[in-house]
């Protein structure tokens, strides 16, 4: 079984379509890395051509929905409908020729993810939910893991930025956790990926401060359908607001709470 509704089918067109300009680029950043142009700005026109398809391709289908994307920012129309995009999440595992990064999608309907994709272009792996309907990978349905102690689990998690103000706090998190969890805390490098990847039981927790809402607009949809929890570091839903997320199989929910208390 899959997913296979109007706006499902909208979203994997696009990304399929938009995928084909990363695969190829994805290809030739080998032999940019000694190139006098450099790679950096390579990937802002690979980032920039991508969301241009995904655009096109959406708006093609969707004419009156509002779009919010990385790197135009927000188009206005239908307010109710917004479609949410990150042309590349993991955008520096592309730019150092590592295939770990995803196209991401979600649809937002009345201020709710209602649907969203994550799909990485080097795996061929579409993670796709829809409300009511459940999170599949490709085709096979997806469930969280059921892991209920937190030293028994693998956790995710990602930053903080160079220019991020809370860095010390992150590192106080990343260190508390350190010390709970028997394998060592992973740092993949693509937040949307994180997600798909809980929501699939490859890993059972992530956390994560100041992600913006294309990073994790899609895997918001992903986590709830397959059976997990998305809450703040406090287990309320203000994650967007206050920009702090935690993603968990819902098992560990409050141990992780706990450490990031």
């Amino acid at each position: 079984m899959k997913l296979t509704s109007a706006n499902i089918n909208v979203m994997v067109k696009a990304c399929r379509k938009a995928a084909k300009i990363l695969i190829r680029d994805f290809g030739e950043l080998e032999n940019l890395q000694v190139s006098r142009k450099g790679p950096g700005d390579f990937v802002t026109a690979s980032d920039k051509r991508v969301e241009k398809i995904l655009i096109e391709e959406l708006q093609k289908a969707r004419p009156k929905y509002s779009i919010l994307s990385e790197e135009v920012g927000e188009i206005n129309n239908d307010k109710s409908f917004k479609w949410i995009i990150d042309p590349i999440d993991g955008t520096a595992n592309f730019l150092h020729s590592i295939p770990h990064f995803a196209i991401s999608i979600g649809l937002e309907h009345n201020g709710e993810i209602i649907c969203g994709i994550i799909y990485d272009p080097i795996k061929d792996e579409m993670f796709s939910a829809e409300k009511g309907n459940g999170a599949y990978l490709n085709n096979q349905r997806l469930r969280v893991s059921s892991r209920s102690k937190l030293k028994d689990c693998m956790i995710f998690t990602g930053g903080p930025n160079f220019e991020s103000k809370e860095k010390d706090l992150s590192i106080k998190e990343y260190n508390n956790f350190s010390s709970q969890v028997l394998v060592p805390i992973r740092k993949m490098g693509s937040a949307a990926l994180d997600m798909a990847y809980v929501s699939a039981g490859r890993c059972d927790g992530f956390w994560q401060r100041n992600l913006n809402y294309w990073d994790i607009a899609a895997g918001i949809i992903l986590v709830k359908e397959a059976g997990g929890f998305v809450t703040d570091f406090n287990g309320n839903h203000n994650f967007i607001q206050n920009k702090t997320i935690l993603v968990t199989n819902s098992r560990i929910n409050d141990e992780m709470i706990e450490v990031l208390k």
